[in-house]
């Protein structure tokens, strides 16, 4: 997967009508382009950063029907999102992962309203059950949970879940929608859509953000699938278009593993103030959250608040035995949900409903909102479904709920490559003809020189924060660790990509800058 080969398709194709045009390159629209290449349609996709730059690698790191949904009785999206769990466990082995749970209970009707609510979790999932939920003792819960807070604790209960790497399955999807035909391009900011005579949308104009250039293509369909700058792209097409997205923040404060303890993961169904707390292990540390707060506006970067940090910290520190404290924390992360906006004022975030929706304006751009990564190519399915209406053209049926994601291999690997798939042996290879490519970039983590050199070749990367945080992931798991290994990664790629030293500290200003913000101060 090259950007310079994708540039070359669309200069090939200027005259030409692509089917569909995507904007957005996270999860919904890597569903949409996966659908519509499913069904053999010409299909261009244009990200303006880079890939799940946004949401799409700042969730809880999680592939589950939503228990708390099953709670409010949102039965029909909770049924949605377990099939889709279970397709995507089968179709992406290498970047999936069976997870336990459990659930703490500290009186005896907590076991009785978990134990029952999660037998009906498991009936829904049916023959795509991850594993039965149950009942354990107090003692077997804190062996399973050594860090847990034992004071007034009965006993827990387990049941299962998805778990997963979103960024890198972001990586993956792009790379499966490139072997499949389809032209996919990060740092392509859409500036404008065209319209014909009849005001209906036929096209785009889209901006290089590498070399300046701009672009225009044509296109029968264009879909707007850019999460929470949604609005952004429905006011290009009409100016004093009506707000349809409200984004709320969730944060997560990453931890040493050793905070819980053992592999299972923590899920607090209801905190202080209402909310679903989960402590996930993932890559080797625990992965804290999440919180709901309302955003007026929506940043590519946006910036856990005070508050948030504070409500995570204490809800950890009442259920575990050793307290997390500020320092303790190795890197803390934002992202903002793409929350469909209610048509009541003031309706709060938690009832805010999470399944998607596809709208059709006017002049026939197609928005896909709402929704959750968990169902991105059921989303996906439902808005290419839409391209007859659009075009007046017959499709073939989605075939995509059966693709196997780049990199599928039922070989299970337990080391740091992992997320790479089938491609860790290739990376291995590199490693054994060039003894020097094995290096470690960091004494504390296992990465090395033959996966960066890979990343650059393979992965579309463009700058520096590209690899550190989406395709190594070390931006969110130690974000002190990523400084530290930059300037080595900054070094690799210049001399692989042909840049000059200007460029290598350019990209570690940026980086260090974009860095310091997942790094919480002690006060």
């Amino acid at each position: 997967m090259k950007r310079s080969v994708s540039l070359e398709k669309v200069k090939k194709n200027k005259n030409n009508v692509w089917d569909i045009a995507v904007i957005g390159g996270g999860s919904s629209g890597f569903g949409v382009a996966l659908d519509a290449l499913s069904r053999g349609l010409n299909v261009i996709l244009l990200e303006k950063a880079d890939y799940a730059k946004g949401t799409s690698s700042r969730s809880t790191k999680l592939l589950h029907g939503g228990v708390r949904y099953l709670a409010q009785g949102d039965v029909g999206l909770v049924f949605e999102a377990l099939k889709e769990r279970g397709r995507l466990i089968a179709n992406a082995p290498h970047l999936t992962y069976n997870q336990p749970f459990i659930i703490p209970v500290y009186t005896w009707f907590d076991r009785v309203q978990y134990s029952a609510g999660l037998k009906i979790y498991d009936w829904m999932a049916g023959r795509l059950r991850l594993g039965k939920s149950r009942f354990i003792s107090k003692s077997e819960t804190v062996k399973r949970l050594p860090q847990i807070e034992q004071k007034g604790l009965k006993g827990g209960v387990v049941y299962h879940d998805g778990q997963f790497d979103d960024a890198r399955m972001i990586v993956a999807l792009a790379q499966t929608c490139d072997e499949m035909g389809g032209c996919v391009l990060n740092y392509a900011k859409v500036t404008s859509l065209h319209k014909d005579d009849q005001g209906k949308i036929n096209g785009l104009r889209f901006k290089d953000e590498i070399n300046g250039e701009k672009h225009d293509i044509r296109a029968k369909m264009v879909v707007n699938a850019t999460g929470v700058f949604a609005d952004k792209i429905l006011r290009m097409d009409k100016p004093d278009a009506p707000k349809s997205i409200r984004p709320s923040q969730g944060i997560h404060l990453v931890f040493d593993q050793s905070f819980l303890g053992g592999k299972d993961a923590l899920m607090i169904p209801k905190t202080s103030d209402g909310r679903v707390l989960f402590a996930v292990p993932w890559l080797g540390k625990l992965v804290v959250g999440t919180t709901d707060t309302l955003r007026d506006k929506a940043k590519l970067e946006p910036e856990a608040l005070e508050k948030e940090i504070g409500f995570v910290l204490e809800t950890a520190q009442a259920y575990l035995s050793t307290k997390p404290e500020r320092k303790d924390v190795l890197s803390v992360f934002a992202g903002l949900r793409p929350l469909a906006a209610p048509k009541e004022e003031g309706a709060k975030t938690k009832e805010i409903s999470r399944s998607h929706k596809v709208i059709i304006s006017e002049s026939g751009l197609v928005s896909i909102t709402g929704g959750k990564w968990t169902t991105f190519r059921k989303m996906g399915e439902d808005t290419v479904s839409k391209y007859p209406e659009i075009t007046g053209e017959s499709i073939k049926e989605s075939t995509s709920a059966g693709i196997k994601v780049h990199g599928y291999t039922k070989e299970s690997s337990d080391d740091h490559l992992a997320g790479f798939g089938a491609d860790a042996i290739l990376i291995r290879q590199m490693m054994e003809k060039d003894k020097k490519s094995g290096r470690k970039l960091h004494p504390d983590y296992p990465f090395t020189v033959a996966e960066i050199k890979w990343i650059v070749e393979q992965e579309m990367p463009a700058k520096v924060e590209d690899v550190l945080a989406r395709r190594l992931r070390i931006l969110f798991l130690d974000a002190r660790a990523s400084l530290e290994i930059a300037p080595k990664v900054a070094e690799i790629m210049a001399d692989a990509m042909g840049f000059d030293k200007e460029w290598i500290e350019a990209e570690l200003q940026d980086f260090n800058k974009t860095a310091n913000k997942y790094i919480l101060e002690v006060k």
